[in-house]
């Protein structure tokens, strides 16, 4: 049955994001789709990152900030976040990166016209200053489980989920790639990945708190997942990573 108005919880974790914070927030309130609520989790922030977070919820009703009180990573804001979160749906948001206005409205749509439980959309490239890049990261038409562990095409900040359907959501408290362990587990789960090839959200490349900045760091975070989390033995890590790589990199191109 189709909702016409259910409620969408957006998580962002932040940390010292006072240059970010207030478009990624905008991008938010600017959405056609109006009926959602936005949780922000300041991981411990030493900036004025926090100030601006106690004007952006005073601002708005629909936005709650929670904050950590000493820095645990974005796996444990994410999961603060999914286990406050009151919608049926949830997306996720990174503090330095940007929605398009109708991605809630135009994926919600896409979710519930065809039952699906878990979504991405295509996203394009900015740089640091918000410059367009000219290049798009197309969403395919569907991933299962093996197709991501050789390509992590699925943007973080495209992914909506219905926990009504998927079930409760918890993220392995882990420093980086943990978005890419949980996507794996609900793959794992027989769950599909609905790709809606539509350009509905700006990824910010190169900033101070992307992972994208730091390649071999991610690469080593990838094996971590495929031996430690999935506990694929070496050959077949070995095979994955090698296609995890190719795949990066054409990414990029």
């Amino acid at each position: 049955m189709i909702q016409q108005h259910p409620l969408v919880t957006v998580i962002t974790p932040s940390y010292n994001s006072s240059k970010t914070i207030k478009n990624a927030v905008r991008s938010v309130q600017q959405q056609t789709f109006r009926n959602w609520e936005m949780i922000i989790v300041d991981d411990c922030s030493n900036d004025d990152t926090r100030e601006l977070l106690e004007a952006i919820e005073q601002s708005d009703e629909r936005i709650r900030v929670h904050c950590l009180q000493e820095n645990g990573g974005a796996a444990i804001a994410r999961n603060i976040g999914l286990h406050q979160a009151k919608g049926r749906y949830v997306a996720f948001l990174d503090s330095d990166d940007c929605w398009k206005p109708e991605k809630l409205e135009k994926q919600l749509e896409f979710m519930q016209k065809n039952h699906y439980a878990f979504t991405f959309t295509s996203y394009e490239l900015i740089d640091k200053d918000g410059t367009y890049l000219k290049k798009v990261v197309p969403a395919p038409r569907t991933i299962t489980y093996n197709y991501l562990l050789k390509n992590t095409i699925v943007g973080t900040l495209t992914v909506m989920i219905d926990l009504e359907q998927v079930g409760a959501v918890q993220m392995p408290n882990i420093r980086t790639r943990q978005d890419f362990a949980t996507w794996l587990a609900i793959l794992k789960q027989g769950f599909v990945a609905y790709g809606l090839n539509e350009v509905l959200a700006e990824y910010r490349v190169g900033s101070e708190h992307s992972i994208s900045k730091n390649k071999w760091k991610a690469a080593r975070q990838n094996w971590f997942v495929y031996r430690q989390i999935e506990k694929l033995n070496w050959m077949k890590a070995s095979w994955c990573f090698c296609h995890y790589a190719a795949n990066a990199v054409l990414k990029r191109i």
